[in-house]
């Protein structure tokens, strides 16, 4: 009888142990994840500041965290599964609250931007680390739910953020936003203390020189793409930005190749179907974060809405993240993972169509029609691209797996709040009222606004102010949502290959 009841004890305590992993995990995902779009919310309040930062400066304050967090999303990966998932994951929780006192302390943009970078490289240790520890010994149908939830909560950690964040901004400055993330921090710190196993250790040696040259490629890739609206396109800086991205990223491939221990396993680079699942991640990602983008400033700008309001007006988005991965999982039993992947890069594109029609007289309905449709569409497809890759190394070395997931996720994040900047920004300039194009010419709704009082013609200018907007808006929402919805089918047709 003894034995009878310690047999049923044993997997209660290990499913309460494994809920209580899972709740750790989430809470990290939800903190690195969550502050990307709870500082898109704090934009209309940084390019109002007394120092008046450049449309570019207030971009690399969103791109400056998840440039570093990208581009040391493999290099963490690695050092988890060589030095423990565990011990890695608590560094990377102390770099991000560090970074975020950093912020709420900075006396101006550069000192913002800086402990931004450095909360970046804390989140690139937690990101891959999380994921990696909640599949550890979990198999078949466990493993595809463990996923969906993480999956589930790196989208809805964005909507959460926009409410936090909302709510920190409404009640203080922009600086509030980075003191009220620190407890929460320290609590993730101390669950995962408590909580996380510890995995055994892999002796592989991290390929210094890939990452090197994969953070140098990105680096110079991002420069070019939020630089170029300010400086011209044609200006020696972004020429020599695009020029050195296009010598270093072969210049990786290539030493990834050649290398003993990559960061990523030849057979990674070499798959189509991982390839595939990449790019659409990428994809997915880059329409997310557009959108993120624009999101706290259509409301603030143009409904007038404040902060909070902002944030709630986007929790439909939170209901339709926590529903796309369980939809996406009954659409994988019946139509495959093809056609799923496909089918949710479509919605997501519908969702920035329905988006690009608004104009400063559109009804807030309409906008969270298009808002849903997107963050539905991302839920959909992320599970089926984060599996795929993630699967794709063997569980000693699922870190690294994780880590090419978790970059294409951020890379996509990055480049999607640069090319809508910079689309934004260069739509916004065009269609401003000729009183307004003066040099310097406004880069941001807030600089417009103050030239216009300047010129004593606030109000009668303001309806011109968000019709550039709106119109700016329009563009840069069209090319995201055709780009994804050219690339659906390829990219369905690649992960549903099976390669022998």
């Amino acid at each position: 009888m003894r034995h009878a009841l310690h047999g049923t004890a044993e997997p209660s305590r290990r499913s309460s142990g494994r809920r209580g992993l899972t709740a750790a995990m989430c809470l990290s995902v939800t903190l690195v994840v969550g502050m990307v779009s709870a500082v898109n919310l704090a934009i209309p309040e940084i390019s109002a500041d007394p120092v008046r930062p450049s449309a570019t400066a207030v971009v690399w304050v969103v791109d400056g965290y998840l440039l570093t967090f990208a581009c040391l999303l493999l290099p963490a990966g690695a050092l988890a599964d060589r030095l423990g998932r565990k011990g890695v994951l608590l560094v990377g929780l102390g770099l991000f609250t560090l970074g975020n006192l950093v912020c709420a302390a900075a006396p101006h943009v550069g000192v913002l931007i800086a402990g931004r970078a450095l909360s970046g490289a804390g989140a690139a240790a937690v990101l891959p680390t999380t994921l990696a520890l909640l599949v550890h010994e979990r198999t078949g149908a466990e493993r595809s739910r463990a996923v969906a939830v993480w999956a589930s909560m790196t989208g809805l950690a964005a909507v959460l953020g926009n409410v936090g964040g909302g709510a920190a901004l409404e009640l203080g400055s922009w600086r509030a936003l980075f003191l009220a993330v620190t407890p929460l921090a320290c609590g993730a710190l101390l669950l995962v203390a408590a909580l996380a196993p510890a995995v055994p250790r892999t002796p592989r040696p991290v390929s210094w020189p890939g990452a090197v040259l994969l953070t140098g490629a990105v680096a110079a890739l991002l420069y070019a793409v939020v630089s170029g609206p300010q400086q011209g396109w044609g200006s020696a800086p972004v020429l020599c930005a695009f020029a050195a991205a296009a010598f270093l990223g072969p210049a990786w491939a290539g030493s990834e190749l050649r290398a003993r221990h990559p960061l990523l396993d030849p057979a990674l680079l070499t798959s189509s179907r991982v390839l595939a699942a990449a790019a659409g991640m990428a994809l997915l990602f880059t329409g997310m974060f557009g959108l993120f983008l624009l999101n706290g400033q259509y409301l603030q700008y143009v409904q007038g809405t404040g902060p909070l309001g902002a944030g709630v007006r986007l929790l439909p988005m939170a209901a339709a993240l926590l529903a796309g991965p369980r939809c996406g999982l009954l659409l994988r039993r019946v139509l495959g993972d093809g056609a799923t992947a496909a089918g949710g890069m479509l919605v997501l594109a519908a969702g920035l169509a329905v988006v690009s029609r608004i104009d400063p007289h559109t009804p807030y309905a309409l906008y969270a029609c298009g808002a849903v449709l997107t963050a539905l569409g991302c839920g959909i497809a992320t599970p089926v691209f984060s599996e795929t890759m993630v699967s794709a190394l063997p569980g000693e070395r699922a870190g690294a797996g994780s880590g090419l997931q978790s970059l294409t996720r951020e890379l996509g994040s990055a480049f999607g709040i640069a090319v809508t900047g910079s689309l934004v920004t260069a739509g916004f300039t065009a269609r401003l009222p000729a009183r307004l194009t003066g040099e310097p010419v406004p880069t941001t709704v807030p600089a417009a606004r103050a030239r216009a009082t300047e010129a004593g013609a606030g109000e009668a200018l303001d309806p011109g102010i968000l019709a550039a907007f709106t119109g700016a808006v329009h563009t840069a929402t069209l090319v995201l949502a055709a780009g994804i919805a050219l690339a659906a089918l390829p990219v369905g047709r690649g992960v549903r290959h099976r390669e022998g």
